[in-house]
């Protein structure tokens, strides 16, 4: 018999023997452009069809055989996880095909309700719903680890190939579920951040596949020096507390590349990082502080990580901070205290700050553990290889809230470390051929819609980037929101913030107008492959051990 495991169980499983108490593997590591998780609702249990037969719980899980390589078929398959449901799916209805990306798909089987967009999609339009877990991520492997040669099938271009074989090829667990494929029915490719880049990237380079796409907060251009990662934090937060943490980056990064041992180690001590080695590794630690940004959404009140590093800095005797803010000397103080009793706890748990927030050290199990299910490797891989995305410092001249300390060759050292046999010499990362192959900025494609926010620190890599002018067109409209990362995938965004509703209410628009111009191609010819069925639970947690989820995951909004 088959047996659901619940995602509050795999979650608490998950963060047993977590490196850092937040899920990372290291504590100077760059967020992934992940999706916000939905948490799961015991009213939407049980899941019925809409004429009311009873359908398999949403996390249920299936798998498919994908290639392992597709420009080599000969070298068979590997299993690829997947989560369906056909809840309001009627015949001749479309198939909305997701995958959550770079990240075990497991916690994301919610994307499937109308709790997100697809379910808004899809009970508009009687669609099925799928979610599919990307190579090398999760359990979904076509090599037993994450070596070097593994990943070597872990290419932007194989995740496309993924998506469209899975697409061509698959027997859905439903009724006439070997008769839905691209010729018969019209399938939407959706997605967000990188998951909706590859949205615009797989319409790009396999036209004629899916019919339509919604991509949110779509990273499409791969940028090597993403400085511009925090700009929107900059403008977006409060003002007060932007102009302190300028003047206490701006102060830092003057000492620390001064010759005034004194002040550099009063500075280390401050931040109860005065047994670290290396200055890069402490100044830029503290962007631990900004990138908190991106677990907000519309919906998160005052009490979270973010507002709460604010108020630590610009609430003083219970008067609240001019716009200019309080200046150097308490900002300096404050940040330091709020570091020292609060936040290095809550980052490293127990671990020594060198362990914890030290790069200089190959040896560390954050750079040798080849393990399937860890995703900051795969994820790592693909920046060192093709997209970047390296959050450092504004450029002199420019306001900068993080520390200029850290720049390009910090993060590219990172990449020679983790993958030495992979770059022996120099590290060169392939963002103008990934921009070329798949046009990134230079998208211009028939019935893409492109969902973007103000607040998203990833929105000046996406197609609504400052000084980017890319057209907003019928055929593929641009609409932006008042919103953070992915915000306009969450139903909950748009309950309460009209700017993202508008967002979601242009989508299903579209999507009803141009869904009703799709006829089939080759209707009544179906797949062979066999029809998927569950996976037992018991079978798949013998054969693989869990491993954390990265925090910056987790419940968005919240506390880390």
């Amino acid at each position: 018999m088959f047996l659901s495991l619940s995602l509050s169980t795999l979650v608490l499983a998950q963060l047993v023997g977590a490196v850092l108490p937040d899920g990372r593997m290291h504590g100077n590591m760059m967020p992934r452009p992940f999706l916000p998780k939905v948490p799961s609702d015991p009213s939407q249990h049980p899941v019925t069809s809409r004429n009311g037969t009873d359908l398999p719980p949403y996390n249920t899980t299936y798998e498919f055989d994908q290639l392992i390589d597709h420009n080599n078929p000969s070298l068979g398959t590997f299993k690829q996880r997947f989560w369906h449901t056909y809840e309001f799916y009627e015949p001749g209805g479309p198939i909305i095909l997701m995958t959550p990306g770079e990240a075990n798909a497991q916690g994301y089987f919610t994307y499937l309700t109308n709790s997100t967009i697809n379910g808004q999609i899809a009970q508009q339009q009687n669609a099925s719903v799928v979610i599919l877990e990307h190579r090398f991520f999760g359990f979904s492997n076509p090599r037993p680890d994450l070596t070097v040669e593994s990943l070597k099938l872990l290419t932007l271009q194989q995740a496309i190939d993924d998506l469209v074989y899975f697409a061509q090829n698959v027997n859905l667990p439903m009724p006439g579920g070997d008769n839905v494929g691209p010729d018969a029915a019209p399938w939407i490719l959706t997605g967000g951040s990188y998951s909706g880049a590859l949205t615009s990237w797989t319409m790009v380079n396999q036209t004629g596949v899916f019919w339509a796409g919604y991509a949110s907060s779509a990273v499409v251009e791969a940028i090597l020096d993403f400085w511009e990662y925090f700009e929107p934090v900059r403008l977006n937060m409060p003002q007060n507390c932007s102009a302190d943490v300028q003047a206490v980056i701006a102060h830092i990064d003057e000492v620390f590349t001064g010759t005034n041992q004194t002040a550099i180690q009063a500075i280390k001590n401050n931040f109860g990082l005065g047994d670290m080695t290396h200055l890069d590794d402490v100044a830029g630690a503290l962007r631990n502080n900004l990138f908190d940004w991106q677990s907000l959404q519309v919906y998160s009140g005052p009490g979270t990580q973010f507002y709460e590093f604010c108020d630590a800095l610009e609430v003083k005797n219970g008067q609240v901070a001019p716009e200019s803010g309080w200046g150097l000397d308490h900002a300096l103080d404050a940040w330091g205290t709020y570091w020292r009793e609060t936040y290095l706890k809550e980052l490293c748990g127990g671990l020594d700050p060198e362990d914890c927030l030290g790069t200089h050290d190959g040896t560390q199990s954050y750079y040798t553990d080849t393990e399937v299910d860890n995703a900051n490797r795969s994820w790592f891989w693909m920046v060192c290889n093709f997209v970047g995305y390296l959050q450092e410092g504004a450029p002199e001249g420019h306001p900068s809230i993080v520390t200029r300390l850290v720049q390009p060759p910090y993060d590219l050292r990172q990449c020679k470390m983790m993958f030495p046999a992979a770059f022996p010499d120099t590290v060169n990362v392939q963002v103008n051929q990934t921009n070329e192959l798949y046009k990134g900025w230079d998208v211009r494609l028939d019935r893409l819609f492109f969902a973007n926010g103000m607040r998203d620190p990833w929105k000046d890599a996406t197609v609504s980037a400052t000084g980017v002018e890319v057209p907003s067109t019928d055929s593929q409209p641009i609409a932006v929101g008042d919103g953070f990362h992915c915000s306009d995938l969450l139903t909950r965004s748009g309950t309460v913030d009209a700017t993202v509703r508008a967002v979601q209410t242009e989508a299903l628009g579209f999507m009803k107008k141009w869904l009703a111009s799709w006829k089939p191609q080759n209707k009544g010819k179906g797949t062979s492959a066999p029809r998927s069925v569950p996976v037992s639970t018991s079978q798949t947690l013998k054969e693989h051990a869990v491993k954390p989820i990265n925090a910056f995951n987790g419940g968005v909004g919240s506390k880390k």
